[in-house]
């Protein structure tokens, strides 16, 4: 207890907390992006209950995680040298978990493309398997993003309070901006295509990262966001051509 006055005390320690607040919150923009784009597949009656327990399950995993940092920390160790590099758990995780979204994002675009082709379709027709393989995709990501997540934590501060603090304010935040964020989507098919790029760019970085080639993350989220940024211009064009050829007809 008096730990934990003491760190409140300490000017230092709100500003790692805030530091890894922006950071975890960040870092789950990702985890939210898939599970607004997988969840919107659902019968609309399973879509919330569905991001609830997703991310329900994401908060969950990462305080597990939290309680097992020892173990965690060794995570990072090389068990094994290929081409002169050596390939840790988290890298092997990372690498893992990145082919996943590569796969996924390409199914998802090719379906979007060829929605006719429904033998392709991942997610069978039945909405109790349906469901099921939703929240079974969700949980695998979860986990490659909670140990991402938990790593940079522990890369930030000692202090496990404040890894804690952060974690669940981080996926309350997701909690939160999972509806509106999955509405928006559905609302705009065009923004359905540029979640599946970006989808597709973070798999490739997560690939790269467990390949040991370090990409920095500001680069991909500045990318992001520009590209975010043209699609919303190009929405608020589109939207006024609408508005001038009702006004016209």
């Amino acid at each position: 207890m008096q730990d934990i006055i003491a760190l409140m005390q300490d000017p230092a320690a709100w500003v790692a907390l805030v530091t890894l607040v922006v950071m975890e919150v960040v870092l789950g923009i990702d985890n939210l992006i898939f599970i607004s784009i997988l969840t919107n597949k659902l019968p609309s009656e399973h879509r919330e209950r569905a991001r609830k327990i997703g991310i329900g399950l994401a908060l969950v995993m990462r305080l597990g995680l939290l309680g097992t940092i020892a173990w965690i920390v060794k995570l990072t160790t090389p068990v094994f040298e290929l081409f002169g590099h050596g390939y840790s758990w988290k890298d092997m995780i990372l690498i893992a978990g990145g082919l996943f979204l590569v796969w996924k994002a390409t199914k998802e675009i090719h379906h979007n493309v060829d929605p006719i082709d429904k033998q392709e379709d991942f997610i069978a027709s039945s909405a109790t398997t349906t469901f099921a393989a939703a929240i079974g995709q969700i949980l695998l990501l979860d986990l490659v993003f909670s140990v991402d997540s938990i790593i940079t934590a522990v890369g930030m501060t000692p202090h496990l309070p404040i890894m804690v603090v952060a974690v669940v304010v981080a996926v309350l935040v997701m909690l939160l901006a999972a509806s509106p964020l999955a509405n928006f989507i559905e609302r705009n098919p065009s923004i359905v295509m540029l979640a599946l790029a970006f989808l597709l760019m973070i798999g490739t970085t997560l690939i790269a990262e467990g390949m040991g080639f370090h990409v920095p993350k500001g680069y991909v989220y500045a990318a992001m966001t520009f590209s975010a940024l043209v699609e919303i211009l190009n929405m608020v064009s589109r939207n006024a051509r609408k508005r001038k050829t009702t006004t016209q007809g």
